[in-house]
């Protein structure tokens, strides 16, 4: 009688090794080309993906700078104009070498200050949520209730905690 060993005890079939490293090089090779497809199929619906923090906030430098200088404000007056146009140029470019190399030397910071942003609105947003859900559902908070009536009077307390 032949005996069967379980699966882990089997000999090493090096076909079968073969076989599984080709479907797994076809699936990866399968997965890369729809990621690919579905990142273009993006690009074309939504435009370029959004940079890191610090290429956005180079791009905003940038863009107040540019209105800055082409705007022709009325306070400046006729005669002052070019003059104080010279010095609103001044000015913009200071601020502009003064932020370009801390953008430069700390692009990571921005993502995570940008990071901390949106946990922090994420945090409010759930703080808000409730009270609202309270506001609208007209649940009463046992702290609310003053005396044992109804209403605690025209003052709600709103509780962030």
């Amino acid at each position: 009688m032949s005996e069967e060993l379980p699966p882990s005890d089997a000999p090493e079939d090096p076909a079968a090794d073969e076989v599984r490293a080709t479907d797994a090089d076809a699936w990866a090779t399968a997965c890369a080309e729809d990621l690919a497809e579905e990142k273009a199929r993006r690009r074309e619906q939504y435009g370029p993906p959004p940079g890191s923090a610090a290429e956005e906030l180079r791009k905003l430098v940038d863009a107040v700078t540019d209105k800055l200088s082409s705007i022709q404000s009325p306070l400046l007056g006729a005669v002052a104009g070019p003059a104080a146009q010279q010095v609103v140029k001044q000015v913009v470019q200071q601020a502009k070498a003064a932020v370009e190399p801390v953008i430069e030397r700390n692009p990571d910071v921005f993502d995570h200050l940008a990071a901390a942003g949106n946990e922090l609105l994420a945090a409010y947003r759930s703080a808000v949520q409730a009270q609202e859900r309270r506001w609208t559902t007209e649940e009463k908070d046992p702290r609310d209730l003053g005396d044992g009536g109804d209403d605690a009077g025209p003052g709600e307390r709103i509780d962030l905690d």
